[in-house]
């Protein structure tokens, strides 16, 4: 009997997402086991138990998929898994959580695609926005565009107090600059429009972030992108399928839920098909995602 394509599917919360069990199923793997309430001082035995049950010959047929809501709990747990391996022995890993790597590396790879097309321009030196920048997709969207030389601002929805931990986090981990900013009201959120010419838009489902007289106000801003696909929209009057779509007077366009969602789910799926298909152990994390998201964005 051939060896199977197997994944072990880890996350701290009581329960594992049902969408990454359907994209890994869907992907190739022929089973997918979860485990639940997974503390990080667990992953090594985890990790070896998964390890040693296979010859180093067919460990590649193992893969470690780290969910959860939280990206530095998903990258503490990868490292820690990583760190697990004994050579010859080794298996795969992809950390997602939430599907955040994937959507983020997503929503960069739209933005930057639009920039490229219509304004023939990258991120570098690009001013940046990030609202619902205490949540995992805004956090990874913020890490990736500063990588790539974006001048990044987190904004704060409740002060400024959490996204400025934030920024000191991707400072200490990424050794990436990036500014914070309090945006906890309508004459806040007017002037960070102002001076950014990127707002990536990453809150909470059915959370209206950015209103039109907000957008129309801000002369100077480019691009608009919102991950929001649960209404209302996180963007007054963006269309979910929008990519390109002019949102004011001034020529911001928008990019929607949808189009952005169509780049995540390849993505995504492309990561799982690309462990089942190594010939060899990989690791994928956010950085990854971007590399294959702009792929198959073109």
């Amino acid at each position: 009997m051939a060896d199977k394509h197997i994944l072990h599917f880890l996350t701290p919360l009581r329960h594992v997402s049902p969408f990454d069990i359907n994209m890994a199923l869907d992907a190739g793997f022929e089973s997918v086991i979860p485990y639940t309430d997974v503390r990080s001082d667990e992953v090594t035995g985890l990790v070896q138990d998964a390890m040693f049950s296979r010859s180093p010959k067919t460990g590649v047929k193992t893969g470690v998929f780290f969910g959860g809501k939280q990206a530095i709990e998903a990258l503490d747990m990868l490292a820690a898994a990583k760190k697990a391996l004994v050579p010859p022995f080794g298996i795969s890993f992809f950390a997602d959580p939430a599907g955040s790597f994937t959507t983020a590396a997503a929503m960069v790879a739209c933005v930057e695609k639009l920039l490229r097309e219509k304004k023939n321009r990258d991120f570098r030196g690009l001013r940046v926005a990030v609202f619902g920048a205490t949540g995992v997709v805004g956090f990874s969207s913020a890490v990736i565009a500063a990588l790539h030389g974006a001048d990044v601002t987190l904004v704060g929805y409740d002060g400024i107090r959490r996204v400025s931990e934030g920024a000191r986090e991707i400072k200490v981990r990424f050794e990436a600059d990036v500014g914070a900013a309090d945006g906890s009201d309508d004459a806040k959120q007017r002037a960070i429009l102002t001076q950014n010419e990127i707002a990536l838009c990453a809150g909470r489902a059915g959370a209206q972030i950015l209103s039109r007289a907000q957008i129309e106000a801000a002369a100077n801003l480019l691009i608009v992108a919102d991950v929001n696909a649960v209404p209302p929209s996180g963007v007054e009057g963006l269309d979910v399928m929008a990519n390109g779509t002019e949102l004011n007077s001034h020529g911001t366009m928008g990019i929607g839920p949808l189009a952005i969602g169509n780049i995540k789910y390849k993505t995504e799926c492309g990561l799982f098909k690309k462990m089942i298909e190594a010939t060899k152990p990989v690791c994928f994390d956010f950085r990854d995602a971007f590399v294959l998201a702009r792929e198959l964005n073109g």
